[in-house]
């Protein structure tokens, strides 16, 4: 990879870590408690429980995909950016924009 390979690799990891924080501090509103005090009727605070729990789940994968992308940056320091974690070949530089969490080429990552 090259040196503007991987200087554009960083600022999309920098987006997208600002991106997913917010989305983790809009959910994180979200999945507070639903209040007993709330004046609203048994189906609506059912909808509510269950909207919580779906906003919970999507907490969760949120705070998955910024710890990868933390990971990410980590490895671009260390060097080990765009470098398989199970072949040791080249991650394709497309692979790495649209994914740039990603630690293993398309061949490896198919092998599952």
């Amino acid at each position: 990879m090259t040196e503007s390979e991987q200087t554009q690799i960083l600022e999309e990891i920098g987006r997208q870590i600002a991106s997913v924080g917010k989305e983790i501090e809009e959910l994180t509103e979200l999945t507070r408690p639903v209040s007993l005090d709330a004046s609203i009727g048994r189906v609506s605070r059912m909808d509510a429980i269950n909207n919580k729990a779906i906003n919970e789940m999507a907490l969760r994968e949120k705070r998955a995909v910024l710890q990868r992308l933390e990971r990410a940056r980590e490895r671009a320091d260390d060097g080990t950016l765009g470098t398989c974690g199970r072949c040791g070949g080249e991650i394709p530089f497309g692979r790495l924009k649209f994914m740039p969490y990603t630690t293993r080429c398309v061949t490896c990552a198919a092998r599952g």
